[in-house]
């Protein structure tokens, strides 16, 4: 396995993960949205499985009073958050062409069980 795990700013699903792989020792890199720009390409992966609504940080304040909520065009959305990462869900997990968006412990669970085998 080979997870990289994008966050913008620590929160308690980001602590969750990180626990999540140390208990069970399983080696990451953290790329910190902050200092590392996301590329197009790595945008639209993130998005491939459950669409680019999924990416956006809904419950976040400054999200609400942008119009990213309020567009439907995909390409705008991702234009959005090449701009502002920080409306994105955090932590955002990957493995190769596998993503989990937010903490997901079954999905990672089924991560581990694919890799064991």
């Amino acid at each position: 396995m080979n997870i990289q795990m994008y966050v913008y700013k620590r929160n308690f699903d980001v602590q969750k993960a990180e626990r999540f792989l140390k208990e069970r020792r399983i080696p990451f890199q953290a790329v910190d949205l902050k200092k590392h720009k996301l590329g197009r390409r790595e945008l639209e992966l993130f998005a491939r499985g459950r669409g680019v609504r999924a990416l956006i940080n809904v419950e976040d304040e400054a999200v609400k009073s942008h119009p990213i909520v309020y567009t439907t065009d995909q390409e705008r959305m991702l234009d959005y958050l090449m701009d502002t990462p920080q409306f994105l869900v955090c932590p955002i997990l990957r493995d190769g062409q596998k993503v989990v968006v937010g903490f997901d412990e079954a999905e990672m669970n089924r991560w581990l069980a694919a890799a064991q085998k």
